[in-house]
């Protein structure tokens, strides 16, 4: 694979303590070294060894740690004797850099680098608090980068939980300090799980927190959690919502918390009238996950713990994917038919998912099924022309408001993914060609009881085969030419996928806009006009990785 220039600097912000945060102030990476054993799969695929671990190990996206270059502490603390050249700001306080550890670990600036903010070591625990130490994190990386004269393009950030509302803060008090300076200092950001819009089942007031024993220490960070609270609008204000992804958990069958998963459940009754669904990751409503014009993806994965959003590799993929990707991919539905279903007794509903896979990983860059209850619709139209209204409007609200219809379209025409993908990072021997596999699924239940609720109407994989240079799409429905190994060109199946030519392979239609093409996906029960764009980071694709 090409070199590539060391990354920017990655910072990692744990999630939510409880009461009690010793466990986590004893805890040196906060979560963030924790993996996943999968003992079904090989290879790869078989061990995530953790986010800070499989960033070290990375051969695309490789990182240093730099954690212990950084001290936190409840109470200040002076300077060393020797600050070598450090302002005196930077090496004195409660956030500080320690001048011995720098000169060790950043002998090459502060590329690279990673870094877990410890913001449970930090007293009083407060919001603003936490808030005014990543800010401080932030100008001591910079600070970092200047003693060492090398550039400072800004950071990343992954935010688990409670940590993307320590991020919004930090936005907030940047903001506050100068107009737009947090797009200056931040590159981009995930937040993984986080509670944007609250909690659905925490609607405690804050005086009552203050008043319960164990939780009185927690309480401003358990009134962040406010499901009426409308704060999450402002993040517009202070950070562009384009370079901010939120991954949204859907998996709430294995949190370890039994207790939280069923408020949730029980907060459907409110929202639906039902108790049908639990839409969550276990604590954070998949609704609650999102912000109004961000891009979002899921994952069906649980909220924390083994397997969930923080400790398995669809995070570390899609976030690495979102900082480094050489391109961004977005899919619309432009036409849709349903050609079966409707009972005649009950009364049919219609629901539509999409999940994409990079081909030689076993990982979902998106996940929409059944088990996740995060398919669009409900829909009644065949044509789809009906169903929830648009994503970011819903979104706007409170969490608390009755109902919750956000499983509209991800965005205007119909679009129903936006997600972002790195020519790069293929085996070198993996053939032509980017390849994901599309998953879709249409699937009908019977809202009134008399018949099914579990139908599938349509079900069928494509392979989307990408040529870059210049950008040229094949849509397979076999594996017949996509084997490792395999010396078919793009020629070769540009040949055989003539119209009438007896292969297992598509031709791709230009709809005459550069980088966007649209093609067919048809079978028993559904037809649909698929429109998929592929572009750089910068435009349009036309030249290759």
């Amino acid at each position: 694979m090409e070199a590539l220039r060391p990354p920017r600097p990655l910072i990692l912000i744990r999630g939510f303590g409880g009461p009690d945060v010793a466990d986590e102030q004893a805890n040196a990476y906060q979560g963030f070294n924790d993996g996943t054993v999968y003992p079904t799969k090989r290879g790869e695929n078989y061990i995530y060894e953790g986010f800070i671990l499989r960033a070290m190990k990375s051969d695309r996206y490789r990182y240093t740690d730099a954690t212990n270059v950084i001290g936190y502490y409840s109470q200040d603390v002076e300077a060393p004797v020797d600050v070598d050249g450090y302002a005196t700001s930077d090496v004195s306080g409660t956030v500080v850099i320690d001048p011995a550890t720098a000169r060790r670990v950043l002998t090459d600036g502060t590329a690279g680098t990673i870094w877990v903010y410890r913001y449970y070591d930090l007293s009083p625990r407060a919001l603003r608090r936490y808030g005014e130490g990543l800010v401080t994190l932030l100008r001591l990386i910079r600070s970092a980068a200047a003693r060492h004269e090398r550039p400072f393009n800004g950071v990343d950030v992954v935010a688990h939980s409670m940590g993307g509302l320590v991020l919004r803060e930090a936005l907030r008090q940047l903001d506050d300090a100068e107009k737009g300076s947090a797009a200056q200092v931040i590159h981009r950001a995930v937040t993984l799980g986080t509670p944007h819009r609250g909690i659905a089942f925490q609607r405690a007031p804050r005086w009552l927190l203050e008043r319960l024993p164990s939780v009185e220490k927690a309480a401003d960070e358990l009134a962040a959690f406010d499901p009426a609270s409308t704060e999450f609008r402002k993040v517009g204000d202070w950070f562009p919502l384009e370079r901010l992804l939120t991954i949204v958990g859907t998996n709430y069958a294995t949190y370890g918390v039994k207790g939280a998963s069923a408020l949730n459940r029980l907060s459907s009754l409110i929202d639906e009238g039902s108790l049908t669904y639990n839409r969550s990751d276990g604590l954070v409503k998949q609704a609650s996950a999102q912000l109004p014009g961000a891009p979002r993806t899921f994952v069906h994965k649980c909220h924390g713990g083994p397997d969930s959003v923080v400790t398995s590799r669809e995070a570390f993929e899609i976030a690495m994917r979102f900082f480094h990707g050489t391109h961004r991919v977005r899919l619309w539905v432009d036409e849709a038919q349903i050609l079966r279903g409707r009972d005649w007794f009950g009364r049919s509903e219609f629901y539509l998912g999409f999940s994409v896979k990079p081909r030689f990983v076993d990982f979902d860059l998106v996940h929409q099924s059944v088990e996740a209850e995060n398919c669009y619709g409900p829909f009644r139209e065949p044509d789809l022309s009906d169903g929830p209204p648009p994503l970011a409007e819903e979104l706007a609200k409170p969490l608390a408001e009755p109902g919750d219809r956000t499983t509209g379209w991800a965005g205007p025409d119909r679009l129903v993914w936006e997600g972002w993908i790195d020519a790069g990072a293929k085996p070198a021997a993996g053939g032509e060609g980017l390849v994901f596999r599309l998953d879709i699924y249409v699937g009908e239940r019977d809202s009134r009881g008399t018949g099914f609720s579990d139908n599938v109407v349509f079900r069928k994989q494509y392979y989307v085969q990408a040529f870059l240079d210049p950008l040229t799409l094949v849509i397979h429905t076999g594996e017949e030419h996509l084997r490792p190994g395999d010396q078919t060109n793009r020629q070769e199946l540009e040949a055989i996928a003539r119209p009438g030519a007896d292969q297992e392979v598509q031709a791709p239609v230009a709809t005459g806009v550069d980088g966007e093409w649209t093609f067919q996906a048809a079978g028993t029960g559904f037809r649909a006009t698929l429109r998929l764009a592929i572009e750089d980071r910068d435009g349009p694709s036309t030249a290759g990785p």
